[in-house]
């Protein structure tokens, strides 16, 4: 009767802990939806232009994200820092408030030279050898496109403290409004309409900090109006400097930091690299790589769940949750990226005329292009799944620094060493690149599993 009992017990904690990251999980992976959506609204938007126009703003965006991914990893900190503070259950208005002040610091203060950097994008482009026209369309396209960063990083560091509150359902909601604005804006500002000026590329670069500015207005309003939340006085003392906060967070952040730059990173080399070899490579992988991203959304989702699971059991210091809330976020996001991997490579087609029309001859090259990417997509869905977990679990426990040698092995040493091999010297093109992506993201998942079981072998706990 007692093992019985205790079995009962046990699976009564799975099945609570698989709905609670469930519940905490959909408005997170939701929201990472609303944000894809409006990088694909982009995407869909100046395809409408052509693809000349498309491929220039996606080198500058993918330029922009090297950046722009940085920055958000290493105000990414905030979210395990707050998790655990509120496992610990010691000062936690106190202590999630230092965090939350002191991760905007961070945002104003890493931005300045990610704008310098940003502001040359065209000059960098052509140092790289890549094609005049669309350097140019980039750099016009990013000189407005890059004061939306420092919104958005205010936007991350707001959606930290609701997921670590586990009250994520308002970063959704503004998510959804975000989406909606950011079409009103580029289809105004792009091509002219609702009185506006017709700014092309410019107009989607001023779309998105307009969306970007709103989204964050909103999220502040929320949390200096919702009786839930005002408790925490966020913006309490917002000048008075806190070091040893600051500090920690940049102790934490920037391995995460160097994993998210290494990550997107390794994806706008495999652009730049796509511009060396013609223009329709470049078209194909934005749109094939838009896909790609909306799957991606799902694990990301899971991930920040399993950071905050994880961290709230790590603040308990309690072993069995913290073992039940990893498994339970790597199962779930491996499942469902399988099934995306039977969808993907069963309507590839399907999926890219969302972004371009397939039925237009002069469409004919990239159309191809982009569906051999898809069925590579489809492959490495499952290990994409993985490693994004992976480093979610591995987050809430603040092991970061090993997570981000492994990231830095599988992806530039493995994911860009074979993609150059086939694309330049076995004459296989773009596919070649995706495969060696691919191959990094096999790696990476591999590693990082590996790096969770030895911490469970070791004692997932410090000493």
């Amino acid at each position: 009767m007692t093992s019985i009992s205790l079995d009962q017990q046990s699976r009564g904690l799975w099945q609570h802990e698989l709905r609670t990251s469930l519940a905490l999980a959909w408005p997170l992976i939701l929201t990472n939806l609303t944000m894809a959506l409006i990088g694909a609204t982009d995407v869909l938007m100046l395809g409408w232009l052509g693809a000349e126009q498309l491929a220039g703003a996606s080198l500058g965006h993918n330029l922009s994200m090297i950046a722009g991914i940085f920055c958000m990893g290493l105000v990414t900190a905030t979210s395990p820092m707050m998790a655990t503070a509120i496992g610990r259950g010691l000062h936690v208005v106190r202590d999630v408030r230092r965090t939350f002040r002191q991760g905007l610091w961070v945002a104003v203060i890493v931005i300045i030279p990610c704008w310098i950097m940003l502001w040359q994008t065209e000059e960098i482009l052509l140092l790289m050898g890549q094609i005049p026209k669309l350097a140019e369309n980039a750099g016009v396209y990013i000189r407005a496109y890059m004061w939306s960063i420092l919104p958005f990083l205010g936007l991350i560091v707001l959606r930290n403290f609701l997921s670590a509150v586990e009250k994520p359902i308002w970063s959704l909601i503004v998510g959804v409004i975000g989406v909606v604005a950011n079409a009103i804006f580029n289809y105004g500002l792009i091509f002219g309409n609702f009185g506006l000026p017709a700014l092309g590329l410019m107009g989607a670069g001023i779309g998105s900090v307009m969306s970007n500015s709103l989204m964050f207005l909103a999220m502040v309003i929320v949390v200096l109006r919702h009786r839930h939340f005002r408790r925490y006085h966020l913006f309490g003392n917002f000048w008075k400097p806190d070091w040893s906060r600051f500090r920690e967070i940049w102790r934490l952040g920037l391995p995460i930091a160097m994993t998210y730059g290494m990550e997107g990173g390794v994806f706008s080399v495999a652009v730049l690299l796509m511009g060396l070899i013609d223009t329709a490579s470049v078209a194909a992988h934005a749109i094939a790589i838009q896909v790609a991203a909306l799957t991606f959304m799902i694990p990301f989702g899971l991930s920040q769940s399993a950071t905050v699971r994880v961290g709230i059991g790590y603040g308990r210091k309690d072993k069995a949750m913290i073992q039940r809330a990893g498994w339970t976020g790597f199962i779930v996001g491996v499942g469902f990226m399988t099934v995306m991997a039977v969808i993907i490579w069963s309507i590839p087609e399907l999926l890219i005329s969302g972004f371009i029309d397939i039925n237009n001859p002069k469409n004919a090259e990239v159309v191809t292009l982009a569906v051999g990417f898809l069925y590579v997509a489809a492959l490495f869905q499952t290990f994409d799944g993985a490693q994004a977990v992976g480093q979610g679990m591995l987050r809430g426990l603040h092991d970061t620094r090993v997570p981000m040698l492994l990231v830095g092995f599988g992806y530039w040493v493995v994911g860009i060493g074979v993609g150059i091999w086939l694309a330049f010297y076995q004459g296989w093109g773009g596919q070649g690149l995706w495969v060696g992506l691919a191959t990094g993201l096999g790696i990476v998942a591999i590693l990082m599993i590996a790096r969770w079981m030895m911490r469970e072998r070791i004692g997932l706990l410090p000493d």
